[in-house]
């Protein structure tokens, strides 16, 4: 199956060699797909929807509430892929353009940041988080599928076609681990202490995995 990915954002260089880019973390995630990468920061979407099967979005340290034209163009064609009833998956940063696309609302949550592992009941997933911002208001026909004690929409479909997820099934818990402690000084010691105290906690990923698979596998019939 032929998925583009919606490149949102780039891994620090520092982090590449021993992470990879974003492209390879879904690449792992997902092998069955041939990824066809989109550089949405650069301005780079496709020249025909159907270039594609169905489209997956990364993450980004940007808000989607931010000035930046790319981020403009990207909710757009976020819109246009539902006019198309074409499937997408949104994770983090994309799961928010769903929100902030279709008509609802992505502010900066009050609880504070998100990180390390959290369940998403009432699925009974345990998945990473790095996150600051959430939909604090879903567009219209928006189905809640999981929530976290910080995010109450934390795992949402809209439509048929439109799965969003507030979590990073694509990372690691070293990943995941470098980025807090990197960012002490913005997240705060106490959080990046909790965050890390909790990668003890075993993650569903390959539970992640196969419900966002069967969600695409779903929408090509």
């Amino acid at each position: 199956m032929k998925v583009g990915l919606i490149l949102c954002d780039h891994v620090h260089p520092d982090y590449v060699k021993q992470f990879g880019n974003y492209p390879t973390m879904f690449s792992d995630l997902f092998p069955d797909y041939h990824l066809k990468i989109y550089d949405v920061t650069k301005l780079e979407f496709p020249n025909d929807i159907d270039e594609c099967d169905a489209y997956m979005g990364t993450g980004s340290k940007f808000s989607v509430y931010d000035s930046h034209e790319w981020i403009t163009e990207t909710l757009k064609f976020v819109r246009q892929l539902y006019q198309a009833k074409k499937c997408f998956v949104g994770v983090c940063f994309s799961h928010q353009l769903i929100g902030q696309a279709l008509g609802g609302e992505v502010t900066r949550n009050e609880l504070g940041w998100s990180v390390g592992v959290h369940r998403f009941d009432p699925l009974g997933f345990n998945l990473l988080m790095m996150c600051q911002d959430h939909i604090s208001s879903c567009p219209p026909q928006t189905k809640v599928i999981a929530s976290t004690p910080k995010c109450p929409n934390a795992m949402i479909q809209v439509g048929e076609h439109f799965l969003g997820v507030q979590a990073h099934p694509e990372f690691t818990k070293a990943y995941d681990r470098v980025l807090m402690e990197n960012r002490v000084d913005r997240m705060g010691q106490l959080t990046v202490e909790q965050g890390i105290q909790s990668l003890d906690i075993p993650v569903h990923r390959e539970e992640i995995k196969a419900y966002i698979s069967a969600f695409i596998l779903n929408n090509q019939r």
